[in-house]
């Protein structure tokens, strides 16, 4: 499993390579606030490696919790946009999306590494010093009608569910440093029409985003293994 780790880790996030042009060619780059440097990739938006980083020594793989966060004012947005105070969102509601969202990316990504022939992964390994942490989380998340609770029901018409964004990093364990990290947007489906949003359309929406992913960094491994 672990032979050509060092792609595999790179492949497990789609970081594809694009070959350089010649031992002559050169590349402008710039490296981000933590020292990681962009890269082309074939299947996220945005692909972070840290140069020179040696990935070939990892043995074990250990996926953290998924961590979730609104975007910038999204519940106060919510708020003042509601006509209805019987229904408006609350931040109990707004943590209860959260854990949802969180629960589901957990859920996803992790059964896709663990779908048969599955990969090792585990809690942690002694001193830590052969596993690499992958660590999701979402961004900027924009849920445009959220259906909450309310003493009167109603109901909301969207042409989106809205949008979220994976932060998803690759960790050494036992220094804490980022090897990796790609970024990637996502919206919900765009319809031409006003379409009813509710919790359940609303679930299902995000729900294909994060399986998309998480099928994504499946397959990516598969093609390596087969390779």
């Amino acid at each position: 499993m672990y032979r050509n780790l060092a792609a595999s880790l790179v492949v497990i996030t789609s970081l594809v390579l694009a070959a350089c042009a010649g031992s002559g060619s050169s590349r402008e780059s710039a490296l981000t606030h933590d020292g990681l440097e962009r890269v082309e990739g074939q299947e996220f938006a945005e692909v972070y490696l840290r140069p020179g980083a040696d990935l070939g020594h990892y043995q074990h793989l250990s996926l953290g919790g998924c961590e979730v966060a609104f975007r910038k004012n999204w519940l106060r947005d919510q708020q003042r946009d509601s006509r209805n105070l019987t229904s408006r969102v609350r931040q109990e509601d707004a943590d209860r999306i959260r854990q949802r969202i969180a629960a589901a990316c957990d859920e996803h990504f992790r059964a896709a590494l663990e779908r048969a022939p599955a990969y090792d992964l585990v809690e942690a390994a002694p001193n830590g010093e052969d596993v690499l942490v992958l660590r999701p989380s979402i961004v900027n998340l924009d849920i445009h009608a959220p259906d909450v609770q309310g003493a009167v029901r109603t109901r909301s018409y969207t042409t989106s569910a809205g949008e979220m964004t994976l932060n998803l990093e690759l960790v050494d364990a036992l220094t804490g440093q980022v090897q990796g990290r790609v970024v990637d947007r996502r919206r919900g489906v765009e319809h031409s029409q006003l379409q009813w949003t509710s919790s359940v359309t609303n679930r299902a929406e995000f729900r294909r985003i994060l399986r998309r992913w998480a099928d994504l960094l499946r397959d990516s491994v598969d093609r390596v293994r087969g390779a």
